[in-house]
């Protein structure tokens, strides 16, 4: 890795890998990783410049269907298809607090509510896309926000 960069990893992996949920992993609205099905679970990683900056990682689950969460008369889920994300790392620091609190999940409850931004705790069960603004240099954007 040069030195003037700095790596961003986390996993990801699915809850019911027989439902093909698509993931779409951006950072500053370009495409670094795309699936139409989590089936393994994946680390991705991304490799990206430290200098003075203002970006946007984006997580996007799509494809998800009603028929994917199942649903007793008494309105309690039985059993979910979810993507659960754990691991995330900035420049070898574990930053999964600072992820879980500083992100917006904004969905709206695959069709069945209005849009709304909720917090993000490892876990999207909702079409829509989880959003962490952050800045370079990372140790920098670290530091504040620890």
């Amino acid at each position: 890795m040069n030195t003037d960069n700095t790596l961003l990893s986390f996993r990801v992996r699915s809850t019911d890998t027989s439902i093909p949920l698509g993931l779409r992993v951006q950072v500053d609205n370009a495409t670094i990783y795309e699936t139409n099905h989590v089936i393994d679970p994946i680390i991705i990683k991304h490799e990206m410049p430290d200098d003075n900056g203002k970006h946007l990682l984006t997580l996007e689950l799509f494809g998800k269907l009603p028929e994917h969460t199942k649903i007793d008369d008494a309105g309690n889920i039985l059993s979910d298809a979810i993507l659960e994300f754990d691991s995330f790392v900035v420049a070898d620091i574990d930053v999964d607090q600072i992820m879980f609190t500083k992100s917006v999940y904004h969905h709206d409850t695959n069709g069945t509510q209005p849009t709304q931004d909720a917090q993000f705790y490892g876990a999207m069960g909702c079409n829509g896309i989880v959003s962490l603004k952050f800045t370079t240099p990372v140790y920098l954007w670290l530091l504040e926000n620890m």
